[in-house]
This record gives C-alpha cells, structure tokens and sequence, in this order.
C-alpha cells in the first residue's frame, strides 16, 4: 500500500542546511555556528540566550516550536566548566538546531521557561544533577535526588559512591542518612566460565584413550574430577 502522508518540508539538502547555518551565525548572541553529522551547531553567549531563542522560535527562517531537550555537561579542566545545550525542533519546517551556552559555578544562565514552560523540567535536571543555576527560574528545586541530597551527581569530580546512603531505620520509624559504608572492597570480575579451561570432561575419559590409541601422539588431557557432593 503507498504512503499517502504528505511530508513537511525539509531543509536538510546540504545547500538548505548551510543556508540556514549562514542565517543563524548573522544572529546576535552567535558566537560560531557549524555543521556536524548534518545536524546545525551553534555556540552562543549565555547572557544573550533569551533573545537568541526568541528570534529562533519566532523568526520565520528558523520557526523552532519546540523545546525538545535541554542538559548539562561537564568540563572540569575548563574555566567555564559547565554547558548547558538546547536542543530544538521546528515541526513545520522539520528543522533541527542544537545551541550551546557555556558557564561556570558560580555565574546562572538566564532561564527560557518564559519561552517553552517545559524548560522548567529540564532546568530543574540540570540544575540537581550538575548545579547549574538558572536566573528568572521561579521553581529552581532538586527533580530526581532528595531535597536532602548533598551536592550534584553527575559531576565529574563527585564520588561514584556518594557521601550518605539512606536507608528506613525500624527503631525509628524514619528514613535515615548515614555516611556510605561499604560491604565490600570493589572486586575484578574475569567473566571467565569455569568450563573454558576443562579438557576433558567427567565421563569422556574413553573418548581421548581411543584417540591415543588410534595413532595420536598426544597424551589425554588430565580428567577432571567429579564434583563431590556432601553427605548427609
């Protein structure tokens, strides 16, 4: 059966892609705009994010409707170690655009909850997850950690065991933190299975005598013993 669908246009030929790539470096706030994988990068000034995404959803080059993803990542070595990227889909023109802000510890970038209210969900992930701040973000709360948690996860320099552990005490009757306490030191696994390395297995000891008696050279492999199982 055919596809009856109409497809909505797309800007995605090489020759429309680096057209709307020299559209969006003409943009106040773009600091460097590029194609990778065939997908539209531009790197931008945190302070002028605001404007930049308004002229992104309202422009009718660009017509970004859609917020679709907006995370952190982590550069510790980097002055500005933290860069926050939106990721944005125009569902009319079926157009992409990632932008990308920098910042560091200290410094929040403006908030586009204003623009698309989902930013709110993602901001919040954000900000729990690496503590990236966000000025004008009225509901800046911790979204997957504990509102008790002590610092951001998914930094690069925060322990992979954390600094508490919680658990539900019975004499109290309350969740309680408690420094991490390990069980056990880290272990290497070999993912080795413990039949790899047999030769020969219990019950074909015969199987390896004829072909020593058939003219082979070679000595049968050592049998291996039978388990033991315990009496009683």
């Amino acid at each position: 059966m055919a596809d009856t669908d109409t497809a909505a246009p797309s800007s995605a030929t090489p020759s429309g892609l680096e057209a709307l790539r020299a559209d969006l470096a003409g943009l106040m706030g773009v600091l460097s705009a590029r194609i990778e994988h065939e997908e539209l990068v531009a790197n931008a000034r945190a302070d002028g994010i605001v404007q930049l995404m308004t002229t992104l959803r309202d422009d009718p080059r660009f017509a970004m409707e859609q917020l679709m993803d907006l995370c952190g990542l982590d550069w510790p070595k980097r002055a500005e170690r933290f860069e926050v990227v939106y990721n944005l889909l125009s569902v009319s023109l079926n157009q992409r655009v990632r932008v990308i802000v920098t910042t560091d510890e200290t410094t929040p970038v403006p908030s586009v909850h204003t623009l698309w209210p989902c930013a709110t969900w993602w901001e919040r992930e954000a900000w729990d997850l690496y503590g990236i701040s966000f000025s004008g973000q009225p509901d800046l709360r911790r979204i997957l950690t504990d509102y008790g948690f002590d610092g951001h996860p998914m930094r690069k320099d925060f322990p992979m065991t954390g600094y508490v552990e919680v658990r539900y005490d019975e004499d109290q009757k309350a969740v309680v933190y408690e420094p991490v306490k390990l069980t056990q030191d880290w272990r290497n696994f070999d993912f080795l299975s413990p039949w790899e390395g047999v030769t020969t297995l219990p019950g074909d000891e015969k199987v390896y005598e004829s072909r020593t008696q058939g003219g082979g050279s070679a000595a049968a492999p050592p049998a291996v013993p039978p388990p033991q199982v315990p009496k009683g």
